[in-house]
């Protein structure tokens, strides 16, 4: 089993940044990505950011690309998702996701192992 634990959410205003956390932790020989997915009330989950789990690879979301950058440190089996110049629309809990397919994946259900989320609430 793997556990993600995000941190790093809170309040912020339009315009500011914020730099989420996920440690990882358990069985996490074998998880080839980890990425992040937010959902805000009455919509879908959505791809942020997902990055190899060697960290050879990044992807994005159209919705954030270009403001939200994604790391980790491998040592320490931790993931960032940097995100400058939030905007309102950006308001949602933000989950931290591992899978262990063999392909570049995007979709939530795709996805093996999952955090409990943090909330980015966002004012203008």
């Amino acid at each position: 089993q793997v556990q993600l634990i995000e941190s790093g959410g809170g309040l912020v205003q339009a315009g500011d940044s914020l730099r989420l956390t996920c440690a990882a932790s358990g069985r996490t020989f074998g998880i080839n990505a980890i990425g992040w997915f937010r959902q805000a009330p009455g919509k879908e989950r959505e791809f942020a950011a997902g990055i190899t789990w060697n960290g050879g690879s990044t992807y994005y979301g159209d919705s954030v690309k270009g403001r939200f950058f994604i790391s980790r440190d491998n040592a320490k089996n931790t993931l960032f998702l940097q995100m400058n110049n939030l905007k309102p629309e950006d308001t949602a809990v933000y989950f931290c996701a591992a899978h262990r397919r063999s392909y570049f994946a995007s979709r939530p259900d795709d996805f093996d192992y999952w955090g409990q989320g943090t909330q980015v609430t966002v004012s203008s």
